[in-house]
């Protein structure tokens, strides 16, 4: 155990900020922090987009569903999957780039967005600032894409949202370590195997509502297969030449 380790498995989402903006020697100490990140050889696809003006911010919570801390944080960051450059590079050297819009290269580029992000988030709460990620700007990813004037060969993914926390909280409990890492092959597990997290989250879930919220993480994860949802995506990044063979 050392410091960054205790930061790690003290993580929890914050979803409530002061509106103290962040100051530019923190945007960038932890864009640089994103940047240190590993990148698949060295393509380095991806881009961060701070977005400080607020009736930007506006728009976007709207999209992700009017969460507040879009708007009240201290900076908010839209990680892109970013080709565009690479599509620049090679016709300016006279390459074909038909092989950008290979789902290979999407995933490359969303796998070093997400790395980035995740190194920002940990420079970030070492810094004292609390994060929380917003999926929710995939509702309309067109709009977001207009709004932020994203060219093709490239898609927003997520938001990551940092700020100044107005409170302290605790971490979520995760699924045991058995049910997550695997010795050499994969072992199955049956649903008996996750009663106890069950139980778990659902005492979480009680104490954290005063009771209002009473459910396991099985429940949840079954409330969540019923609804098929943003199924627009593939057209999208196809319509930015994204993973489209």
């Amino acid at each position: 155990m050392n410091e960054t380790i205790e930061g790690i498995l003290s993580h929890y989402s914050v979803r409530e900020f002061t509106d103290q903006a962040l100051t530019k020697a923190e945007i960038d100490l932890l864009v640089k922090s994103a940047q240190a990140a590993s990148t698949s050889s060295f393509v380095q696809a991806y881009s961060i987009i701070g977005v400080s003006d607020m009736a930007l911010r506006e728009s976007l919570s709207e999209i992700a569903g009017n969460q507040p801390y879009i708007i009240k944080t201290g900076q908010f960051f839209v990680f892109v999957a970013d080709l565009s450059r690479h599509h620049k590079i090679g016709e300016a050297r006279g390459v074909a780039t038909d092989s950008l819009s290979s789902m290979e290269r999407l995933l490359v580029a969303t796998i070093d967005a997400t790395l980035a992000a995740q190194n920002m988030a940990i420079a970030a709460e070492s810094m004292g600032l609390g994060i929380c990620y917003i999926g929710g700007i995939r509702n309309d990813l067109a709009k977001v894409a207009e709004l932020l004037r994203i060219p093709d060969y490239a898609t927003p993914l997520f938001g990551l949202t940092v700020g100044h926390p107005t409170a302290n909280s605790a971490p979520k409990p995760r699924l045991s370590s058995e049910l997550v890492y695997h010795e050499n092959q994969y072992q199955e597990k049956t649903m008996d195997d996750f009663i106890q997290y069950d139980n778990t989250i659902r005492d979480y879930y009680s104490a954290r509502t005063g009771g209002n919220r009473v459910e396991g993480w099985t429940d949840q994860i079954e409330r969540g297969l019923k609804h098929s949802t943003r199924l627009d995506l593939k057209s999208f990044l196809e319509s930015k030449k994204l993973g489209k063979k």
